[in-house]
């Protein structure tokens, strides 16, 4: 198939991307490289740098079977701090290649919500049906889900919205303004500072390695029961920050103790995944979390070594 990925030179979609290649798949690429790097594209891809709020991407478009759409403004701390921004590339780019996609007639395209719009929520582990946004970036991300509903509605285009939890493993953006827990903590103790964590370190999240992430990739292009429906994906198991902190130390065998600082807003206390409906169609997480971190550790040890961190 002929695949095109938006986000593709960020943390998942350039994984995706190499999965993508291992299969056979042609591999199309868009990215603006503010937040990805050009490194991490896989060289087998057909790459192109433009952004996707751009009305000429659409010719990119041209005799692709589906897209994966995955570029977006993810940082919660820095969607609070710019709504305007974040509504334009979150709400306005999104829109936009779901125009590309219809007026290029490509037969389906999954793309990323966000567990994020779990953050009001109470009930553990959370449904997809628990629809609670608090968030600038959790509501620029469930205004996908009603153009999707629109998209499907009026122009019959078939949809898959997935909503990853904490997606980890090697290519993590280490560089956002408020860095993933596991590459920034591994980054830090290797380096012999002390990592830093907002809050008390008790709020707890579901952690869920990238290539089982990938697993359900592969399964939305291949089976229609995925059409026209949303998923939760995560592990269906929860730490907290301190437990993690403790785990990538122990890991390590480096012992520094961590900075605490004050909570960041907008953040929700707990995620945990009802992954049900997923584990429905037979996919289930592989990668434990010890074997998840230290193929983190392993990838961000090689990174340093070549002096790119």
């Amino acid at each position: 198939m002929r695949i095109l990925i938006t986000g593709v030179a960020g943390f998942i979609g350039s994984n995706l991307a190499d999965r993508l290649l291992q299969e056979g798949h042609e591999v199309v690429g868009l990215d603006n490289l503010t937040y990805g790097l050009k490194e991490n594209i896989p060289e087998d891809v057909n790459f192109y740098q433009i952004d996707i709020r751009d009305r000429s991407i659409y010719s990119i478009f041209e005799g692709v079977d589906a897209v994966f759409h995955l570029a977006a403004k993810n940082c919660i701390a820095d969607c609070q701090d710019d709504p305007v921004e974040t509504a334009d590339i979150n709400v306005h780019g999104t829109v936009n290649v779901f125009e590309a996609a219809r007026k290029l007639k490509v037969k389906k395209i999954i793309y990323a919500e966000s567990s994020a719009i779990y953050e009001g929520s109470k009930l553990y582990p959370t449904p997809e049906s628990e629809i609670k946004p608090e968030s600038f970036y959790a509501t620029s991300k469930l205004s996908s889900m009603y153009f999707a509903e629109a998209y499907r509605k009026f122009y019959k285009l078939k949809f898959t919205a997935l909503r990853y939890f904490c997606v980890y493993g090697p290519v993590q953006d280490y560089r956002r303004t408020i860095p993933p827990v596991m590459s920034a903590f591994i980054i830090k103790l290797l380096m012999d500072e002390h990592a830093i964590i907002y809050g008390t370190g008790k709020k707890r999240r579901d952690f869920v390695y990238v290539d089982d992430i990938n697993d359900f990739h592969l399964l939305c292009l291949n089976d229609e029961r995925t059409d026209n429906r949303v998923f939760n994906l995560g592990s269906g198991v929860n730490y907290s920050i301190n437990e993690i902190y403790k785990l990538v130390s122990e890991l390590l065998g480096i012992h520094n103790p961590p900075i605490y600082k004050p909570e960041l807003s907008g953040e929700a206390e707990e995620t945990l995944a009802d992954i049900h409906e997923a584990e429905s169609l037979g996919w289930r997480p592989k990668t434990a979390i010890r074997t998840g971190i230290m193929r983190s550790i392993d990838y961000i040890k090689s990174e340093m070594a070549k002096g790119h961190i």
